[in-house]
């Protein structure tokens, strides 16, 4: 558009007799941008009455380095002593940003764990809670956290956070943890029953795809532990029979998955969109990574719909992926949509997870909500309508049609994330009708729409499924409770528990929990 005005504007200057330029077109306005002013997470203000100190005689980090004499700390003595917290972070800017996390706490120190790690320092007594952590980030770079503990309320605990950096403090503020318990009045399930369990060695599991009878897994790195590619014969549910395990030793950090054909795709941190010949199931061979001579590319999740597979990449340019796949093995690169500012504005976001649905691409475009986007060209995709709310972190979506409406359950992944039902059939003008929550403490993460059953992965409140027949009131049906705090691993992040789910058809439900491994059930 820019050159053809330049040319146009010397044509018309040389020769006024020429008309072969027409008279420019307006550029469209912008797509509206619907927003909801309820979000996720409301700031209430700072969780506690403790102060950081910034004084060149105290360590950063150091217990002395948090000034608790405004704080009940009598009160740290009913703090239960033995649990797993998760936590939301608040910093001190004028306008606040928020984190989570998560840490493990004994009675004897033996389980304890903050920022995945055993604390390097820890003092937790009737009047004093105290955890640090310090590692090295690299040769040059070494990192501490710690919280210290202001009040104590049932299982709630408030308090103050620094951080640091090669001994200098980088960010602090106050937070609030909540001891994790099983919903009140809940037993282990109810509406579902565990047919089999299978543990995934190497890496922590976040991601399935069923397909020719296997289950193909994801996994991440785990500490020292490389991720890769888990695949399991579940021709019998009861009784799934593990059949190869990939890895590799600079590509493995594999997030996301999905098959079509003979084709299995696998989204890479490293390399993009790995593609795997699966024409023999159980024994996937790699055929290539796309898209190819651009260097090192993060896929975090891939999606397909009909003849198209989708590439949500967070970096380094954020932007989500087209591919053609009438081939499967064979993906061309049709196009590629990238939400204005996002390769320059961090507070734009970047494309989490997205589907597609009836010639519109729903993308979860993280702090920038949920957008809508245009792909009857999919070489050039238009956003048409996006729908946001205040510290949105949306990541993950399901969209299908009830009666005449095209209905849009979509949630984000923080302190507080849950279920909004937003009607969608007039894109330009989305509409939150409904929702479901649980308790802040626990977010959702993964969803699967099939009919008028919602299947939800809800990381610590496990597997929940919700009959949405009615989309402005979605009613659980079913659940099962997948958390176990005396399983391995748990406790050291805010993202444990039920994380990736697949309802494929064949009468049962898949699940991925990051510590237990595939777990299936019938479908309720």
């Amino acid at each position: 558009m820019r050159w053809t005005r330049r040319a146009c504007t010397v044509l018309v200057a040389g020769v006024l007799s020429m008309s072969a330029c027409k008279p420019e077109e307006p550029e469209p306005p912008p797509p509206p941008v619907t927003t909801d002013s309820q979000g996720d997470w409301e700031d209430t203000g700072r969780y506690a009455a403790c102060e950081v100190v910034n004084s060149s005689a105290i360590a950063c980090g150091d217990l002395e380095n948090v000034k608790v004499s405004g704080c009940d700390v009598s009160s740290l003595a009913s703090m239960p002593r033995d649990g797993i917290y998760t936590m939301v972070y608040r910093n001190d800017a004028a306008v606040p940003a928020i984190g989570v996390g998560s840490f493990r706490v004994s009675a004897d120190g033996s389980l304890d764990a903050f920022r995945g790690a055993t604390p390097t320092e820890r003092q937790v007594d009737s009047d004093t809670f105290f955890l640090s952590s310090t590692r090295k980030q690299s040769s040059s770079v070494t990192v501490r956290y710690s919280v210290v503990g202001c009040r104590a309320e049932g299982n709630r605990l408030y308090g103050c956070y620094v951080n640091c950096r090669n001994g200098k403090a980088n960010g602090s503020g106050t937070f609030l943890a909540e001891r994790w318990t099983r919903r009140a009045g809940e037993a282990e399930a109810s509406g579902l029953t565990l047919t089999s369990e299978s543990a995934v060695e190497g890496g922590l599991p976040v991601d399935i795809y069923v397909t020719q009878g296997h289950a193909y897994v994801v996994s991440i790195p785990d500490g020292a532990e490389r991720g890769g590619l888990t695949v399991f014969d579940v021709s019998n549910p009861a009784a799934p029979v593990l059949e190869t395990r990939i890895t590799q030793l600079n590509d493995n950090y594999w997030n996301g998955v999905w098959a079509k054909g003979n084709a299995l795709y696998v989204a890479s941190a490293s390399s993009g969109v790995v593609v795997f010949d699966i024409s023999e199931p159980a024994n996937p061979k790699l055929l290539k990574s796309l898209p190819s001579g651009r260097g090192q590319i993060d896929v975090h999740t891939v999606f397909v719909e009909g003849d198209r597979l989708y590439g949500m990449s967070p970096s380094p340019s954020p932007q989500t992926l087209i591919f053609d796949i009438q081939r499967p093995t064979e993906p061309v690169l049709l196009g590629e949509y990238a939400e204005p500012g996002a390769t320059t504005d961090p507070t734009v976001g970047f494309p989490h997870d997205a589907l597609a649905f009836e010639g519109m691409l729903y993308i979860n475009h993280w702090s920038s909500g949920y957008l809508m986007v245009d792909l009857s060209d999919p070489a050039n995709p238009k956003k048409v309508g996006s729908y946001t709310y205040p510290y949105a972190t949306s990541h993950a979506n399901a969209v299908g049609k009830f009666g005449d409406r095209r209905i849009a359950f979509e949630g984000g992944e923080s302190w507080g994330a849950h279920l909004r039902v937003v009607d969608v059939t007039d894109p330009v003008h989305p509409v939150r009708i409904g929702e479901y929550k649980l308790e802040a403490s626990a977010s959702i993460h993964n969803m699967v729409l099939k009919g008028e059953r919602l299947y939800i992965s809800h990381y610590h409140h496990g597997v929940r499924v919700l009959d949405v027949s009615v989309p402005e009131n979605p009613k659980e049906v079913a659940y099962y409770n997948t958390f176990r705090e005396a399983d391995p691993g748990r406790g050291e992040s805010f993202y444990e528990g039920a994380i990736g789910m697949r309802v494929p058809g064949d009468g049962y439900v898949y699940v991925i929990d990051t510590s237990r491994g595939l777990l299936i059930f019938p479908e309720p």
